[in-house]
């Protein structure tokens, strides 16, 4: 049998073996990265241009004017979130010293009340039982005192003893005693003894808001029945606290009658001013803050539970950088301004701005120092790094 080998064939099979001994090579190298020791391929590092860093045409540089910033010294401020509060030593609660039903209720949760104005009626067996009591006081007492006067008329005579005329004084003076003991419990009651009823009227101590109601028709009111004693609280909202939260850094920076402006949010264009009544010695140990009272008064717009912003300012003072306003960049609820880094290039830095000064200034609580050099229009080099 003959061979087919041929001469002209001898690079197609060098061509071939050659890819064979490659391709069992690379099999060899994978089966060997699988039995080797499992550690994860190398990490590869892609290097991003910095986003803050703006670089400008050369010749559009001298569109850009650079300036310092200068410095100025301001009190320091505080600001802390709160909301309204009651001044509890102004809330007064209202009772039915008469054990009793409520049989008329006249106002309710929320009614504006004047002092003296009418708040229920409570039909009560204890003014029964007090109204005896008066009567029969009454009745003892006339007759004492009759009693009395019979026996000064009988020693003057002759009849009777010294001793028998101060017994009779005695059981006059005990008889009166009594009854003046049984008209202050029909005045306790609010029963008035000539025109006595089983019905008596609860009047409001103070003029103010009724914050809290206890009581319904036909339920019971008293002291010392079931429920609560309370029938309605009663508040004077003329002045009223806003109670603030205070992380534990910041008490230091706060004193006893230090002033604070304060905002709502529901009426931000009405600021009012108030001073600080109390500073809770205990911290919330989950927020680690303390409760700032603050005392304000009611111009008559301000709800119980409205959100306020309190801010302090401090009596010592700090020097910050201050810049003019067009080089305070305001980008999604965070300030930057543009520090030149040499050349035709501008990096934008994070700051944080305080409260304008004069002079249309922009005051720098952080981020940069008196004495640096910031482009003076930020909005329009922003605009220029972006087309």
């Amino acid at each position: 049998m003959k061979s087919s080998f041929r001469m002209s064939d001898s690079p197609r099979i060098a061509r071939t073996l050659v890819l064979v001994t490659v391709f069992g090579l690379a099999l060899s190298g994978c089966k060997s990265k699988e039995e080797g020791s499992g550690a994860p391929p190398q990490t590869q590092v892609i290097q991003v241009a910095d986003m803050n860093l703006l670089t400008i045409d050369a010749k559009d540089v001298a569109k850009f004017p650079l300036t310092s910033a200068t410095q100025i010294e301001t009190a320091s401020e505080l600001t802390a979130t709160g909301s309204v509060f009651p001044d509890v030593s102004r809330e007064i609660p209202v009772i039915s010293l008469a054990n009793g039903r409520v049989v008329d209720i006249k106002t309710r949760l929320d009614d504006n009340v004047k002092k003296g104005q009418l708040l229920l009626k409570v039909q009560s067996p204890d003014i029964t039982n007090a109204f005896n009591a008066y009567l029969k006081a009454a009745n003892d007492e006339h007759l004492a005192d009759m009693a009395y006067l019979r026996a000064e008329d009988l020693l003057k005579h002759g009849a009777i003893s010294q001793a028998q005329l101060e017994q009779a004084e005695d059981s006059e003076k005990n008889a009166k005693a009594d009854l003046t003991a049984a008209e202050e419990q029909l005045t306790t009651l609010g029963v008035n003894k000539n025109h006595p009823s089983s019905v008596v009227n609860v009047y409001a101590p103070i003029s103010g808001v009724i914050v809290a109601q206890n009581v319904t028709n036909a339920s019971a009111a008293g002291v010392s029945l079931s429920g609560s004693a309370t029938a309605f609280t009663i508040a004077d909202l003329s002045r009223v606290w806003i109670i603030c939260d205070v992380y534990e850094n910041d008490i230091p920076k706060l004193q006893l009658g230090q002033e604070a402006k304060i905002k709502f949010n529901a009426f931000p264009d009405r600021p009012l001013t108030g001073h600080i009544s109390d500073i809770g010695p205990i911290l919330d140990p989950s927020l680690r803050t303390a409760k700032v009272r603050i005392e304000v008064a009611n111009p008559g717009f301000l709800r119980l539970g409205m959100f306020a912003t309190a801010t302090f300012t401090s009596k010592s003072k700090e020097i910050h950088a201050v810049v003019p306003a067009e080089a305070v960049l305001h980008l999604h609820d965070r300030d930057w301004v543009f520090l030149p880094v040499g050349g035709n290039q501008f990096k934008r830095t994070e700051v944080h701005a305080g409260k304008m000064a004069d002079g249309n200034r922009q005051e720098i609580l952080s981020g940069i120092q008196p004495g640096q050099q910031v482009a003076g229009n930020a909005l329009l080099l922003e605009t220029a790094g972006n087309q």
